[in-house]
């Protein structure tokens, strides 16, 4: 039996990292070891399917504290729960019917029959004006479809090649008594499908499905942000012996701009102004996120740190007519390197300038308070 690795392990992370710490980690190794970067390099490949395994389990809390309980036995055994039990020795199988309502659809089984195909997940990186917009993205994913020598039968004769198995009449699980237990475990004949192939396909050896990669188009709406996930109903894995597919999940990254930082439905844009323009006033024309340029008025005497709105030039909000806005931030900068004339005005500036505070009771009241607090520290 080949070893399995530990979860943490695969995504680089502590057993007490936090949702946001491992959520961090997938992310930065699905791009590294993502098929579209890696083409033709099958270890890439199958690291990235680990990564996504790993994830889909830690992820999620329930999973993820059975995982630290059990481990990987949290997941075998065909959906009967860690070392086989079954909750229908109390009761008569009142807590069985119960928990089987409750996570059979959850498991994707009911009945020992697989209700549909593997869930599958991929990771699809954007950039900020495509979250803004809106965009189409082709995903490549390597799942398993249905086998077309067989039409997903997995056997040669068609569907009339499938039958019920004999020995759990369709369950996919036996069950023993063990003292005052029931263990519940796969049925060995079927292996847990509940049917039984007679005349098993030569291209899918029975399984109804083969791997092979697919391009999947996923419509990114407008608004999107960073870590949302997408449900593509349908495109996951094929189930076989005629099971409909599961779903595909789309994991949606955003990356950094150079000049725009998000927050929210809102956008923020950093803009440097000379000292003169702060100063004396001034129009500026900025950049806005929809590729288009806007000018904005900049009173007399603004400083570092003032904000200007912009009304609706902000990201549209997910299933909602309302859209954010857009601020302009300025940051008044100070020269490092002057001309001879330059200094000079300044020089002059500066004089004129201390003459009219040195003389204003601001000024007079600041200095005397400096005074005060130096003599009394003496």
């Amino acid at each position: 039996m080949a070893t399995q690795l530990d979860y943490y392990e695969i995504l680089e992370v502590t057993r007490t990292a936090s949702a946001e710490e491992i959520k961090k980690s997938y992310r930065k190794m699905a791009m590294k070891f993502h098929p579209d970067r890696n083409p033709g390099d099958d270890a890439a490949e199958a690291k990235f399917k680990e990564i996504n395994q790993a994830y889909d389990v830690l992820k999620d809390e329930q999973k993820r504290a059975a995982y630290d309980r059990f481990g990987h036995a949290a997941f075998e055994g065909g959906g009967a729960g860690p070392g086989g039990f079954d909750f229908n020795g109390f009761g008569g199988g009142g807590l069985g019917d119960i928990f089987e309502q409750m996570f059979g659809d959850m498991m994707g089984r009911r009945g020992g029959q697989a209700r549909s195909g593997n869930d599958i997940q991929t990771h699809v990186e954007i950039t900020l004006e495509e979250a803004f917009a809106g965009v189409e993205k082709d995903v490549r994913v390597i799942t398993r479809v249905a086998c077309d020598t067989c039409h997903g039968t997995g056997s040669n004769s068609g569907a009339a090649g499938v039958e019920t198995c004999p020995s759990c009449h369709g369950a996919g699980k036996v069950r023993a008594q063990q003292g005052f237990f029931v263990v519940e475990r796969a049925c060995p004949t079927c292996h847990g499908a509940g049917r039984v192939v007679k005349d098993p396909c030569k291209a899918c050896r029975g399984e109804g499905t083969v791997e092979q990669e697919r391009t999947i188009k996923v419509q990114i709406p407008a608004g999107v942000e960073d870590g949302t996930r997408i449900r593509l109903t349908g495109e996951g894995e094929a189930g076989g012996n005629g099971v409909p597919p599961g779903d595909l999940y789309v994991h949606v990254s955003v990356s950094e701009h150079s000049i725009f930082q998000r927050d929210g439905a809102n956008v923020y844009c950093r803009v440097p102004l000379r000292m003169a323009q702060a100063a004396l006033g001034t129009e500026i024309e900025v950049p806005v996120i929809d590729g288009s340029r806007t000018i904005v008025k900049i009173p007399a005497g603004t400083q570092t740190g003032a904000h200007f709105r912009l009304r609706g030039k902000g990201f549209s909000v997910l299933r909602s007519s309302a859209r954010g806005d857009m601020y302009i931030q300025v940051t008044v900068e100070t020269p490092q390197v002057l001309t001879k004339r330059q200094r000079e005005l300044l020089e002059e500036f500066e004089k004129e300038a201390g003459e009219d505070i040195k003389h204003s009771p601001e000024h007079t009241g600041f200095f005397r308070r400096v005074r005060d607090f130096f003599e009394g520290s003496e």
